[in-house]
């Protein structure tokens, strides 16, 4: 075992995934969450009676791109598969406008046989065009772009050459998402439904850079429920990694990180406790460290020259409750009719929005529809601006769930609640669980064509400190986030090499 410490602060996918991989490679790794429990925004909420409690998957529900933990455990001497338990959904998503539902499958064909009795023959043929251009966009980007340590657009397009590089001219690189989408789809609902792909990464569809069509293609190659819940990801990482020597510990808030020399030397705990490192990870928002919430000599540790907008927040409700009427999937979508309404409202006029979009995550829902359970464990979420650092308007917030409420039950769902039935979760408390940037949960938004290249990489100031998380490359969500703690293992290697000899 090398005598090298490693601390890694935050206890997020980020994090746990390079507290794996820095144990498995022989560090004495201790990892400090200030939380009960490892997840970061992988979260487990405890809803109903005290004799009918349920664990509701509180945060991301959507499981993609399981190669990047099948690699990571790989890696590790590790089976994936072995340590999470997980199902392939046929239905990705059902979709409403409040007459009737559009579907969309894992396999192309059926989606595209789905939205041609939904809309037309027209916008199916759109579609699978569409579906070949996400696929396109997204080979293209996957590795000089997401598996890139430090990408930049010169550095891409270098290695990419002319004729790798087409799909990209074609879609338009500079173009915004919506612009590009409605070169596909004339009937509005479908514009809506794929432009969502933007608030993916917590962004509007019409800010977002073209590229953002490669989600589509990210769902096609495979979208998974985890049994157990998505909490099974953070649990299995983390017994892995303490299995292999790793120190996990909880409730362990960190005060201040200590320097001398343009090395960090010690992490302080809030309770005074002090930890020495040789090295540190740090997984969360990199705001932290610019407004020196954990130590003033930390401002300058990452680059503040480019202002980054904030990207979305949420209010969420986590629920045990009976439904009826409308037709629950596992994942279900409920729009409303302005849709540049709602990303106006939260990113200009920083408000709630008038009449918000509502996902609704029905946990014990399988492709067939059949509620395994009388009380439904349901996540319903709706966009919100990232203001939980403001202070806290109770009325608007109000109002916008009573919105979001009456749009479910114009679409015919019917939720019977009682006063232990739900925990609502607003910008406030995503700021105080993600602090550093008003309860976004996305990190910066990815607005405009440099958005994407404009996030920090693993590397600071300091030479002995790194990034891992979703406010830094290669961005927001669960597996992005597990690359980044990937490749601040990769820089922290690279470094110390580069020192040793």
């Amino acid at each position: 075992m090398s005598s090298e410490r490693v601390v890694v602060i935050g206890g997020g996918i980020g994090g746990l995934c390079a507290c794996l991989e820095l144990a498995h490679l022989g560090f004495d790794v201790t990892l400090l969450e200030k939380e009960q429990a490892v997840g970061g925004k992988i979260r487990q909420v405890a809803v109903g009676a005290p004799d009918d409690l349920g664990l509701v998957d509180s945060g991301p529900t959507v499981f993609t791109m399981r190669w990047v933990f099948e690699q990571l455990f790989e890696a590790c001497g590790e089976s994936f598969s072995s340590q999470v338990q997980t199902d392939p959904l046929t239905i990705l998503a059902r979709h409403t406008w409040g007459e009737q539902y559009l579907d969309l499958f894992a396999d192309r064909q059926q989606s595209a046989d789905a939205i041609a009795a939904f809309s037309s023959p027209a916008e199916a043929k759109a579609f699978l065009e569409f579906c070949t251009m996400a696929k396109k966009v997204y080979e293209v980007l996957e590795k000089p772009f997401i598996q890139s340590a430090r990408p930049s657009m010169a550095g891409m397009m270098g290695s990419l050459g002319i004729t790798k590089s087409m799909p990209l001219m074609a879609i338009g690189p500079f173009s915004d998402l919506w612009s590009s989408l409605g070169k596909y789809f004339k009937d509005p609902r479908l514009h809506q439904l794929f432009g969502r792909y933007a608030t993916y990464c917590g962004s509007s569809p019409f800010l977002a850079p073209a590229t953002l069509m490669l989600i589509a293609q990210v769902e096609m190659d495979g979208v998974w429920s985890v049994r157990g819940g998505m909490a099974e990801i953070p649990k299995a990482i983390a017994r892995l990694a303490q299995s292999k020597g790793a120190r996990i510990r909880t409730n362990a808030s960190v005060h201040a990180i200590h320097q001398q020399h343009n090395r960090v030397e010690s992490i302080e705990l809030t309770d005074g406790e002090r930890i020495p490192a040789d090295y540190v990870v740090f997984n969360g928002d990199i705001n932290v460290l610019r407004q020196g919430l954990i130590g003033a000599s930390m401002r300058s540790a990452v680059s503040n020259s480019i202002p980054a907008s904030r990207s979305l927040s949420a209010i969420t409700w986590s629920m045990k409750v009976k439904t009826s009427g409308f037709p629950l999937v596992r994942h279900n979508v409920f729009f409303n009719r302005h849709y540049s309404r709602e990303f106006s409202d939260i990113f200009e006029h920083k408000s709630y929005p008038n009449e918000p979009t509502v996902y609704v995550c029905a946990q014990d829902r399988s492709d067939s529809g059949a509620a395994l359970e009388q009380k439904e464990r349901l996540l319903c979420l709706v966009n919100a601006p990232a203001i939980g650092d403001h202070q806290v308007n109770q009325k608007e917030i109000d109002r916008c769930e009573q919105t979001a409420f009456t749009l479910l039950k114009q679409c015919g769902l019917e939720l019977q609640e009682s006063s232990h039935s739900t925990i609502r979760t607003s910008p406030t408390e995503f700021n105080r669980l993600f602090p550093g940037r008003g309860g976004a949960l996305y990190g910066q938004a990815t607005h405009g064509w440099m958005s994407s290249f404009q996030r920090s990489n693993a590397l600071t100031q300091i030479e002995n400190l790194f990034l891992a998380g979703g406010s830094v490359h290669p961005g927001p969500g669960v597996p992005m986030a597990a690359l980044s703690g990937r490749q601040a293992v990769a820089a922290l290697m690279a470094r110390r090499n580069s020192i040793k000899r």
